[in-house]
């Protein structure tokens, strides 16, 4: 227990460290645009590829369990439509996620940090934690949203496709599948989520990397546990943030 307040602490005061004001705004600027490459724009493509395929089966498989003549056709559009927009494209998009950035920020800090380069900022003055993380955190919090968006219209355009193509549901009904009974506060709960697993992604990995100790294993382990962190806090907060906006 007393280890878990003590990792609570660290996690506090770095947090305070990171979001202290930054001494050269233009300085950061730069630092978050080389964010959004590493964060964002590298990971499109296993984004795009996911939501595409999961879109699909998701389609097949509700196409394929309706046996009763008593469901509508249109029940598939209807069903994609709420897999895409409530859990996949914000909670499954953001796990994985948080394996592929999650490890490749703490490894990077975790680099930083046994190569003497985070101790060379602090001799030299420079407000280390904040220059290593918060970029990060902006960057992550701004395009994990757009990434989300793009999986949503993914899934449900490749669930048409798939849909259409195979002849298991008209085009016309599969349209008023995904028109039926729509909220678009849905999609607010779903953007309000990835923001707060967005932050989650970023802080904890960098605090592991930020405190690693030792050599190149440690550095592998820091990655193990941001990752495996990660994913724990996200589902958590999918829990509470379920019960907060939904019910």
């Amino acid at each position: 227990m007393s280890g878990l307040f003590s990792h609570i602490g660290r996690y506090s005061i770095l947090l305070g460290q990171v979001f202290t004001r930054p001494a050269k705004a233009s300085e950061y600027r730069r630092l978050i645009v080389d964010e959004l490459d590493k964060i964002g724009l590298q990971s499109l493509g296993i984004v795009a590829l996911l939501s595409f395929f999961m879109g699909a089966v998701v389609t097949i498989q509700t196409a394929a369990n309706i046996d009763s003549g008593w469901i509508p056709k249109w029940t598939i559009g209807f069903t994609t439509r709420q897999t895409m927009i409530l859990e996949f494209s914000s909670t499954i998009v953001c796990l994985i996620l948080s394996g592929k950035v999650g490890g490749n920020i703490s490894s990077e800090i975790g680099t930083m940090r046994i190569t003497e380069q985070i101790d060379a900022m602090d001799v030299m003055g420079v407000n280390s934690a904040s220059v290593l993380i918060l970029p990060k955190i902006i960057a992550a919090i701004f395009i994990f949203p757009f990434m989300v968006i793009g999986s949503m219209f993914l899934g449900i355009c490749a669930g048409a496709i798939v849909g259409t193509g195979q002849g298991v549901i008209s085009l016309t009904d599969y349209i008023y599948g995904l028109q039926y009974y729509f909220e678009p506060y849905q999609v607010s709960y779903t953007l309000i989520k990835t923001v707060v697993f967005a932050f989650i992604i970023t802080s904890i990995s960098s605090y592991h990397g930020y405190f690693t100790k030792g050599g190149a294993r440690e550095v592998g382990q820091s990655s193990t546990k941001a990752v495996v962190y990660s994913m724990v806090f996200i589902l958590l907060s999918n829990y509470i943030l379920t019960q907060l906006l939904l019910l």
